[in-house]
């Protein structure tokens, strides 16, 4: 999006008629329509999925402190051994799952949270030595880590590298100070760098930096400095993620008075500044809100059509079940999502009882699967081609999507989407608009699911 489109935007109010509440679409169906399982949808799900590889997830939900920002599940404590009681039940779980990877190699693992970097070297050193036990990792498998610089030091990076990891993000989010006393999160962009500098060192494949933009006490002005601190940096991807303001769903936000907080249009000109400043100096738009230099793997994806979207984001591998592990952690096989209990204490309890570890789940139906089909190439292409569905699916999509098109004729009429006999396309200056996009193909969204339980899309 070009500053001349931010200006028209702004003129012909598109940007608060757009800026609705709507799903990230990380998957379809959305995690919010999960239900309680009442079996494991495993076994059935298994006989129907095609992949020939798995990717892992293990979430760590233990944080040193609470960032007021952050809607991910997670656990405040200063107290390391709680992680030791967490691995323990860790590996029960992975015992109770790793028949879902019989004779399939592990391609990809990824680390969220929380914060990771809660865990020791030593914490670190016997979650790998569990995974190794009970996976088969295929050679040259991608490793991958988030990182609360914060907890961070070279030595750390070198433990991490010498454990196999080959890929790390380092949250970021905003280097001016004001901002970052607002959202109790203090920390050094200088150490920051000194870090990136180290994981190039050490032979790190790719590192990361996470951004946010829409967080209070915002302005085009600091924002600037970080997107300056970054560029600096050069790391291999940038993530760059709206703030999901949902006071009603985390009460550390409502610390936030409303009017801190940057107005839609106020956003969409910080995403403008962030989008701008780093095409200039060589990175790919990748998706909604990912960057990549044009010599990483995701670009190179991009660019053959190869682009995949899961709950870790964006991703080479679309050919792959995931196997999540840890409290909240979902799983995807075959035609089915899993979602663990959320609350730790229940998670306990449910490996306890031998209970499968997943609380609510879903078996998606083929409508779904059209459906998701349809978003995830919105997601990652901007695009859609129609014959291409129609084939794969074995329906006439114009007919099937009648209701969809219908309501897609005002977003063309604003120049949000172009509609051809073959195709679908969000313009390039349009990009920031693709949730909004997407949520008219969601039938959940038109029948039973509220708005207001997901973020603004602006």
């Amino acid at each position: 999006m070009n500053t001349i489109a931010i200006k028209q935007l702004r003129d012909n109010s598109t940007i608060t008629k757009y800026a609705q509440h709507a799903p990230r679409y990380t998957s379809y169906p959305t995690a919010l329509k999960f239900e309680s399982l009442k079996e494991d949808l495993f076994p059935d799900a298994l006989t129907v999925s095609k992949a020939k590889a798995v990717s892992l997830y293990v979430h760590i939900p233990f944080c040193k402190t609470l960032c007021y920002y952050c809607g991910c599940n997670k656990l405040v404590t200063r107290h390391n051994e709680k992680a030791d009681d967490y691995l323990d039940y860790l590996e029960k779980e992975i015992v109770s799952k790793r028949y879902l990877a019989d004779d399939k190699p592990v391609v990809s693992l990824h680390l969220g949270g929380g914060s990771p970097s809660f865990l020791n070297k030593v914490q670190h050193t016997f979650l790998m030595y569990l995974l190794k036990k009970h996976f088969t990792f295929e050679v040259g498998a991608e490793l991958s880590i988030e990182l609360d610089p914060r907890n961070v030091d070279k030595t750390y990076l070198q433990n991490l590298r010498g454990l196999g990891y080959t890929r790390i993000s380092f949250g970021l989010q905003d280097t001016d100070y004001n901002v970052q006393k607002t959202i109790n999160r203090v920390q050094s962009t200088s150490h920051i760098a000194d870090l990136v500098s180290e994981a190039r060192t050490l032979g790190f494949e790719s590192v990361n930096l996470d951004l946010i933009y829409g967080l209070p006490n915002q302005s085009e002005e600091t924002f600037a400095s970080t997107i300056a601190a970054t560029k600096a940096m050069m790391p291999d991807r940038i993530s760059l993620f709206s703030y999901a303001h949902l006071p009603e769903r985390f009460a550390a936000q409502r610390k936030f008075a409303p009017e801190t907080l940057p107005s839609s249009e106020e956003k969409a000109a910080l995403y403008n500044l962030a989008v701008n400043g780093f095409k200039k100096v060589g990175y790919e738009m990748i998706g909604l809100d990912h960057f990549a230099l044009r010599s990483d793997s995701l670009a190179i994806a991009k660019h053959k059509g190869k682009l995949h979207r899961n709950f870790q984001g964006y991703t080479l591998r679309g050919d792959t079940d995931l196997i999540g592990v840890g409290v909240s952690a979902i799983s995807t096989i075959g035609n089915a999502f899993t979602q663990n209990a959320k609350d730790l204490k229940e998670y306990y309890k449910r490996i306890d009882r031998q209970l499968p570890s997943a609380k609510v789940g879903l078996s998606l139906t083929p409508d779904d699967l059209v459906r998701r089909d349809v978003i995830s190439s919105l997601m990652c292409n901007l695009s859609v081609d129609k014959q291409s569905i129609s084939s794969k699916h074995h329906i006439i999509f114009d007919e099937y999507f009648s209701e969809a098109l219908s309501n897609l004729e005002r977003l063309a009429d604003d120049g949000i989407i172009e509609i051809s006999a073959h195709h679908i396309r969000v313009p390039e200056h349009a990009r920031i608009f693709i949730r909004a996009v997407c949520a008219r193909f969601d039938a959940y969204l038109n029948a039973t699911e509220t708005l207001s339980n997901y973020s603004k899309a602006i």
